[in-house]
């Protein structure tokens, strides 16, 4: 394939492409592609799923709901996200419908850990979109926390002026019992 050819279809293809994507524009997709990830124009993020180099480089939040969809980011990476807390996360979670989930499903980007977490449909709500992904609202994220953790995550650091503690309180209603319980300790 000739270089001007492959720079022409890597300056169609968007950020984050799948290999069925790049099946479209080009008659062998694997010479393509082991061409152009050897030339540095595209980065494997996990297999059949690509960066291409030639586009802006995608936000960790991008990344993470283009791997799993439907799905939103929350807990502890939502709660920064929406200056609730000051930590800066080094693991990204991101709900799901989906069932492929668990240690083997992590994903590493950009020196942050993927994480990926099933949940029932009558609980995936309660996020907005974001530029290009899904995020939880910071009740959501708290509730969400709660869930998973089993506890609200920095709670003597929490910056409550951010959140709607009314909000939180009638949303964990949908939760578990032992999920109420803890969010109504936040005053």
């Amino acid at each position: 394939m000739k270089r001007q050819r492959k720079i022409d279809v890597l300056r169609v293809l968007p950020a984050l492409f799948r290999y069925e994507d790049a099946a479209k524009f080009t008659e062998n997709p694997n010479v393509f592609l082991t061409r152009a990830l050897k030339s540095g124009y595209v980065i494997r993020i996990v297999r059949g799923v690509y960066y291409n180099t030639f586009k802006d480089e995608p936000l960790v939040e991008e990344v993470a709901c283009y791997l799993r969809t439907p799905s939103y980011v929350s807990c502890e990476w939502a709660l920064n996200y929406h200056n609730v807390i000051l930590q800066v996360p080094t693991v990204c979670t991101v709900i799901t419908l989906s069932t492929s989930v668990g240690e083997r499903s992590k994903v590493y980007y950009k020196d942050v850990v993927i994480e990926y977490s099933k949940i029932s449909e009558r609980l995936f709500f309660g996020f907005e979109p974001g530029k290009g992904f899904n995020i939880a609202t910071p009740e959501k994220a708290v509730l969400d926390s709660i869930y998973f953790r089993g506890q609200i995550p920095f709670i003597g650091e929490l910056e409550l002026a951010n959140m709607d503690i009314t909000r939180l309180k009638e949303i964990s209603k949908m939760y578990p019992v032992s999920v109420q319980k803890k969010a109504n300790a936040l005053k």
